[in-house]
């Protein structure tokens, strides 16, 4: 072979070991782990559909909804409106430690944001549908405590034409029946609102987009100790066990050996919760829901009470979480450093068995993994 045809040869083998070289660099690109990616904002659906409700998607219930959120004439008092504890500004609730309405409730306020994924409603799952949560704390004595003949006749005097574009004429009786109706519609309304309440992407979503888009972790978003505490959330300190999907939650109701709040009654959680949806008038398989036979099956399938119920919770979504203090179904933990050190410790609970199991992380680790909830910060849709 003469040197011009080596020299061909030469070239032509170092082109194709370059398309190699290149195509073994493609086949490398580091992914998004699994376990990383399914945390992501970007991988939520639509909320799934609500039997009970056939308004739930419609935008004239929506908008109906939205004034009725922010009216405080549905009140016994005129002053307290859902906004009250639920504020927008806040994140949809609070931030004190036992919602205030009329009155002082026992509980936390939760926010609002994701819970048209939820299948039950409240700390301890008491309802099964967002209008049906919605018609709770508006008979409460402690929250609105007003009643559902006032409310009846507030939607008479004020949204009369609002509500008849949706819901067909507003009933001339004044009986135990119709008032319910319109009643009931008010929760309807009100949770075709509360569905478009949404989490907006936070820091971390931005991190595994462009992590997704450019093959490799970025190195300008979050800073070495919050990808310290994301290793440590999904890895040694096992958060994704109930922490886990998009909203950062399984929506289940789990014992965490959370304390009591001093002069709060006796408070049993899930335990007592479940025979009172199962009873509850406005539930999925209520005369008022829209439901057909067979589209309850979260009702259907509920497990019965049992002991590992007893003071047991829902887990709350952590999206945001950083700017929801004080934390836990009673706000019983002050900060967000308090919740991570409750979680290492796993104190035994004052009733019922904590599913926690002490998890040996170091100060330094704790840290890192606050670092991290607070990357989790985004916003939230709906006004």
């Amino acid at each position: 072979m003469n040197k011009r045809t080596l020299a061909a040869v030469f070239l032509v083998v170092l082109h194709a070991a370059g398309s190699a070289l290149a195509g073994h660099r493609g086949a490398h690109v580091q992914a998004v782990p699994q376990e990383i990616q399914e945390l992501s904002l970007d991988t939520l659906g639509d909320p799934p559909k609500d039997p009970g409700n056939r308004w739930a998607d419609d935008p004239r219930a929506a908008e109906l909804g939205r004034r009725l959120f922010f009216d405080a004439r549905l009140s016994s008092n005129g002053q307290v409106s859902c906004a009250t504890c639920h504020d927008p500004g806040k994140q949809f609730q609070d931030g004190t430690p036992l919602g205030r309405g009329v009155g002082t409730t026992d509980r936390r306020t939760m926010p609002i944001a994701g819970s048209a994924y939820s299948p039950f409603l409240f700390w301890d799952g008491r309802k099964d549908s967002l209008w049906a949560q919605a018609l709770g704390p508006l008979e409460s004595a402690v929250e609105h405590g007003g009643t559902r003949e006032q409310y009846a006749e507030v939607v008479v005097t004020n949204y009369r034409e609002e509500y008849e574009r949706v819901f067909g004429s507003l009933p001339n009786a004044k009986d135990r029946e119709s008032v319910t109706q319109v009643f009931v519609n008010i929760g309807k309304a009100m949770a075709a609102y509360e569905r478009g309440i949404r989490f907006t992407p936070s820091r971390f979503d931005t991190y595994v987009a462009k992590w997704r888009k450019n093959g490799k972790p970025p190195a300008n978003i979050l800073s070495a100790d919050e990808v310290a505490g994301l290793d440590l959330f999904i890895g040694k300190a096992n958060c994704t066990q109930c922490h886990n999907g998009p909203l950062l939650t399984n929506n289940e109701f789990h014992n965490t050996g959370v304390p009591k709040r001093a002069g709060l009654p006796d408070d049993r959680g899930r335990i007592a919760a479940v025979k009172s949806v199962q009873a509850d008038e406005f539930n999925c398989r209520s005369r008022w829901s829209d439901a057909k036979p067979g589209q309850c099956s979260e009702l259907e399938y509920l497990a019965p009470a049992s002991p590992p119920l007893e003071r047991a919770y829902k887990v709350p979504s952590l999206r945001n979480v950083a700017q929801r203090a004080p934390y836990m179904h009673a706000g019983q933990l002050s900060t967000l450093g308090d919740v991570v050190r409750h979680y290492n410790n796993a104190p035994a609970a004052p009733a019922g068995h904590s599913e926690l199991k002490p998890l040996g992380l170091t100060g330094a680790e704790m840290r890192q993994i606050e670092a991290f909830l607070g990357t989790l910060s985004g916003g939230t849709s709906g006004k």
